[in-house]
């Protein structure tokens, strides 16, 4: 069956209802803020009463629109991939990225929610509700930055003579060192989550090389709101990166940059 594309009209109601419901997962997130109990999940990553809170508000608040789309989340369990490969169309959420962040308190944790046509991020909104911010954007809309200041429209581009570019607080490796060696000079800019990738949509970095683990629902939304600013994410071998493209949700190592 062949999918019917999104008008702009469309794409702009539903960035809309995606920013009132990760609005709400963030405050039910932080209703446990604060206050994090922790358990661990199979592969040693920390899961809290904020991420189901979160999760469960996402999830209802996309079932509210009577929407027929999949839904993939990370505290859900993965549809098998014979069924998940006839996807065109589908919700991308990870109801708290940098879990750590949330547990350390230091306020850098996101609510992402993304809509994947036919492998690509079209729309992204990020929450960071401890910081007052709400990023949205897709690549044929542009992007914006909601915080106290109000709703303004967000664009990337490299304008430092010196490279920023921006790490993982919690997950450093060397791989990285090696990569950052070939620039004589580097100002680095650590910070949790997908926040990372928000930077560079806001002109505030111009590189995010990602040389470690991460998994699809960890990038898609703020990668359509960087390539909604002008930016790129971009594989090693140069290829846009792309999503439900294997059995594996992990993304190959890539390069974001602010300026495409």
């Amino acid at each position: 069956m062949t999918l019917e594309p999104l008008d702009r009209h469309q794409q702009q109601l539903l960035l809309s209802q995606m920013i009132v419901v990760a609005r709400q997962a963030g405050e039910a997130a932080m209703a446990h803020y604060g206050q994090p109990q922790t358990r661990y999940k199979q592969d040693d990553s920390p899961l809290t009463q904020a991420d189901l809170a979160s999760h469960q508000a996402l999830v209802q608040g996309i079932a509210d629109w009577g929407n027929c789309w999949p839904v993939l989340s990370e505290e859900a369990g993965l549809a098998p991939w014979e069924e998940r490969r006839r996807w065109q169309r589908y919700w991308l959420l990870d109801p708290v990225d940098g879990t750590k962040e949330f547990i350390a308190g230091n306020g850098e944790f996101t609510i992402n929610i993304a809509l994947i046509e036919q492998g690509v991020p079209l729309l992204g909104v990020v929450v960071a509700p401890a910081l007052g911010k709400i990023y949205s954007g897709g690549r044929d809309l542009g992007a914006w930055l909601e915080d106290q200041q109000g709703e303004r429209a967000i664009t990337g581009g490299v304008s430092a003579q010196v490279p920023r570019v921006v790490t993982s607080r919690s997950h450093p490796s060397a791989e990285l060192a090696q990569w950052l060696s070939r620039f004589p000079q580097v100002s680095l800019i650590e910070v949790g989550s997908s926040l990372k990738l928000c930077l560079l949509a806001e002109g505030k970095a111009d590189l995010y090389p990602r040389l470690g683990p991460t998994s699809e629902w960890d990038i898609a939304a703020a990668q359509a709101v960087l390539e909604g600013a002008g930016g790129s994410v971009r594989t090693l071998d140069d290829q846009p990166l792309g999503y439900n493209g294997k059995a594996s949700v992990l993304n190959p190592h890539f390069i974001a940059r602010s300026d495409g």
